[in-house]
C-alpha cells in the first residue's frame, strides 16, 4: 500500500480527504475494470477508485497534479522489482 498526501485537499459530502491510501492492484481488479464498457480513461479512475476505497466522485474531483502522483504510484505497482540475488 502507499499512502499518497494530496497537494489540494478535496471534501466530497462533508468528507475532507487529504491523502489518500492506494493497494497494489490484483489480477481481479484488471478483470472488473475490462468488464466496464468505457474508455481507457474512465476504466483508469474507476481502478483507482476501487484500490483507495473511494467513489469515483473522490477521483473526478482531484487535482490534476494530484491525480498524476496516483497514477504515477499505480505504475510503480506494475513494473517488476529486479530480483535480489544471494
Amino acid at each position: 500500500m502507499e499512502t499518497i498526501k494530496l497537494t489540494v485537499p478535496i471534501t466530497i459530502n462533508n468528507n475532507t480527504h487529504e491523502t489518500l491510501i492506494v493497494r497494489r492492484p490484483k489480477v481481479r481488479d484488471r478483470l472488473a475494470v475490462e468488464r466496464i464498457k468505457k474508455t481507457d480513461a474512465e476504466k483508469e479512475i474507476v481502478m483507482i477508485a476501487n484500490l483507495a476505497e473511494v467513489t469515483v466522485d473522490v477521483i473526478e474531483e482531484l487535482d490534476l497534479a494530484d491525480y498524476a502522483k496516483i497514477q504515477e504510484v499505480l505504475q510503480n505497482f506494475l513494473e517488476l522489482s529486479p530480483a535480489i540475488s544471494d
